[in-house]
């Protein structure tokens, strides 16, 4: 399942869902690569 967080406050990353941590944010997967940060809230589909 892909997922995109945010890094900060312009930078998001957009990878496969690894796990949720008990803060409240979400590791991903890009290649080899893996990144934490803030989800991104689903908005209603247009």
């Amino acid at each position: 399942m892909l997922k995109t967080i945010t890094l900060g406050t312009c930078v998001s990353v957009q990878g496969t869902f690894v796990r949720a941590l008990p803060n409240g944010k979400v590791e991903v997967r890009v290649g080899q690569q893996l990144f934490t940060g803030s989800p991104v809230s689903q908005g209603a589909a247009a």
